[in-house]
């Protein structure tokens, strides 16, 4: 899908960026909109030239004002529990969570620059990304109970792990709005920033990234830190860091990083994402949906 109708795809200088584009709707999450991102998701994980990835919404207004729940934007975006009798059936299934789930198994670090409110769908799908920052007038709200159902977007795995389980508990039991300093507070978000400087603060995390490491530690570290740290036993992750130890390097990744730290000059790495990943990833089971 290359003709997007609710976002806009930007790639420049190694960076793409990801905007929300219903601007008159704020932003408003459609089923449309969830395909064309994991669409744009993965036709950037496939370019060797996108190293980061920074999501926002168009205006400044909105990052997503949640689901569109009106015939306008389609309906209610959740199932119909009406329409089958058997919960394992495929509709059933979360679009949040199905695009929650896309972004967590992205090769590239997602950096979310959230300019205004992002409430429901809005601020669920944010924590499947790797860095977020704020303007000083967004608002966050995870109102499900304020709804009569429940966080979607797999939120009830990912936000405990962001902010632990009492902070979570609060904001999803009593469904309020709240601003960006409580946001961070919390731990929600990693910095505030003024709507005009807030995608430079973004874009300057980005080229960090992109300008000084390789593509291929980045993914594999993307992939360890979110898989890893929810084992059983430090083992686990000592037996894939010895094995990305092993075989990265060995790597001409790693011959560069070495040489261009004794040259005193700025890395040039040659290692593709997209044919370069050892061999041994991704390392983790299958796991469809049931």
């Amino acid at each position: 899908m290359t003709d997007y109708t609710q976002i806009l795809v930007e790639k420049a200088d190694g960076i793409a960026t990801i905007t929300l584009n219903r601007p008159e709707k704020m932003n408003a999450y459609t089923r449309t909109m969830g395909a064309e991102i994991m669409a744009a998701m993965d036709d950037i994980d496939a370019d060797d030239g996108v190293r980061a990835v920074i999501f926002t919404g168009s205006g400044d207004r909105a990052f997503c004002a949640g689901a569109d729940l009106t015939p306008e934007g389609g309906g209610h975006v959740f199932s119909d529990p009406n329409e089958v009798d058997d919960l394992s059936d495929e509709r059933v299934r979360d679009g949040g969570g199905m695009l929650t789930l896309r972004l967590f198994e992205s090769k590239k670090p997602l950096i979310s620059a959230c300019n205004g409110v992002a409430v429901g769908v809005g601020a669920t799908m944010q924590l499947a990304m790797d860095i977020r920052l704020a303007s000083d007038n967004a608002r966050y709200g995870f109102v499900f109970a304020r709804r009569g159902i429940v966080p979607e977007a797999a939120s009830s795995w990912f936000l405990p792990r962001l902010v632990g389980i009492s902070q979570a508990l609060e904001w999803c039991y009593s469904g309020r709005v709240f601003d960006a300093e409580e946001a961070k507070s919390g731990g929600l978000i990693r910095s505030i920033h003024t709507q005009g400087g807030l995608m430079q603060a973004a874009r300057e995390i980005g080229r960090e990234i992109a300008d000084n490491t390789s593509a291929v530690s980045v993914a594999m570290t993307r992939a360890m830190m979110w898989r890893l740290m929810n084992t059983d036993h430090p083992m686990e992750a000592h037996k894939i860091d010895s094995r990305a130890i092993y075989r990265l390097s060995r790597g001409e990744d790693a011959k560069e990083g070495i040489a261009s730290f004794l040259e005193k000059r700025n890395p040039v790495y040659p290692a593709k994402v997209s044919e370069d990943m050892p061999d041994f990833y991704p390392w983790w089971d299958e796991r469809p949906y049931s």
